[in-house]
């Protein structure tokens, strides 16, 4: 064993060494600069800062270099220097109301105070290969107005005029939002402590829990309300001044799920909500993310649990990418004790079913003579 554990530390250096290689590619190739990711591999980059759980496109872009594009893994080494990071406090909650935004669009109203912004998206391309892309093409300048700064009222708060939706509650004042960076996780869950699962929950696992709920599995036939993008400020409170401190400002998607309710015992027919916010560009998380997050209402709003997306147990302990990379990809690596008693146990099994078919072959040829 001393050998080949020797012998396993200079493979795995020479490993190293290959991926290296293997990470630069053709040296007549120029390096890829960060600032080449950040800017134009931005929703890659604003991915793994999201599911990361830290916000510094510069890291997220230096990561996806070192894991060769492996987002998975890039969100792993996100992570992994997140922990070493000192922790100055908690910034007040950002206000979403108060967003600058960029593109804010509506599948519930058409004419909506304060517009609708198509910001740049891709709903609307046809997805069609650009070959002007390879070649270099120059890029027109997107087209500039000024416009004057209009309220933009949730469609949420529409609908909370007539009272067909439920209402937002109260936050009790004495409620610290937990963290599960810190704590660990602990079932059930309180619905902060939920969303923060699923805000940095696997894209991909979330997208396809939420596909199942609007194909029958937990059917809850959801609209988009609203999905802003933009830029909103934080702030920090500190214990020496009497006002905030501005931090600075960071980029976020926000959805908020318009669901149908048919009413309990003890509230009235009425939409529900799901709610969904990621770092930097990511609609189609942050609507996977509501759907989920409605889905997993379903006790609180007295449904049946009858779906995979509606167990909160399932959801949240299967969400994390970086912890099912590592269960799985376990597999991959040396098991040689465990698969040495398994295969000795099959042995003695096979020999103990062989002895048994022997006998009972004995038994019916000597049945037969007789």
């Amino acid at each position: 064993m001393y050998v080949a554990v020797k012998g396993g530390e200079a493979a795995i250096a020479n490993a190293h060494s290959l991926l290296a290689d293997r990470r630069r590619g053709d040296r007549s190739v120029p390096a890829l600069r960060l600032d080449q990711i950040v800017e134009q591999l931005a929703l890659g980059v604003d991915r793994v800062m999201s599911e990361g759980s830290l916000y510094d496109r510069e890291l997220a872009a230096l990561a996806i270099v070192q894991a060769r594009g492996d987002l998975i893994e890039a969100i792993f080494l996100v992570r992994a220097y997140r922990t070493t990071l000192p922790r100055f406090g908690y910034s007040r909650p950002i206000d979403t109301a108060d967003m600058l935004v960029e593109r804010r669009v509506s599948a519930t109203y058409k004419d909506l105070p304060g517009g609708q912004l198509l910001g740049p998206t891709f709903d609307y391309t046809h997805r069609l290969l650009d070959p002007e892309l390879a070649a270099g093409a120059d890029v027109a300048q997107p087209l500039l107005r000024e416009t004057e700064a209009q309220a933009m009222p949730r469609v949420s708060a529409i609908l909370a005029r007539e009272g067909l939706i439920e209402p937002d509650g109260e936050m009790p004042q004495d409620h610290v939002p937990g963290d599960i960076t810190r704590e660990p996780l602990e079932f059930p869950m309180a619905r902060d402590i939920r969303l923060q699962a699923l805000s940095r929950g696997d894209e991909g696992f979330l997208l396809a829990l939420g596909y199942s709920t609007q194909r029958g599995y937990a059917r809850n036939h959801p609209f988009v309300g609203e999905i802003r993008i933009g830029e909103v400020e934080l702030e920090l409170d500190v214990p020496e001044l009497s006002f905030a401190v501005p931090l600075g400002t960071v980029r976020v998607t926000e959805c908020q799920m318009v669901n149908q309710f048919k009413g309990s015992a003890k509230a009235p027919p009425q939409f529900t909500r799901g709610y969904g916010l990621v770092f930097g560009q990511s609609e189609r998380k942050a609507m996977a993310m509501a759907l989920c997050d409605r889905a997993l209402r379903a006790k609180e709003l007295g449904e049946d649990v009858v779906a995979a997306a509606q167990d909160e147990e399932f959801v949240i302990s299967h969400s994390d990418n970086v912890q099912a990379t590592g269960f799985v990809e376990h597999l991959k690596l040396p098991h040689y004790v465990d698969f040495q008693a398994e295969l000795d146990l099959v042995r003695r099994m096979r020999a103990e079913y062989d002895a048994r078919e022997n006998a009972d072959m004995l038994k019916d040829k000597k049945e037969a003579a007789e």
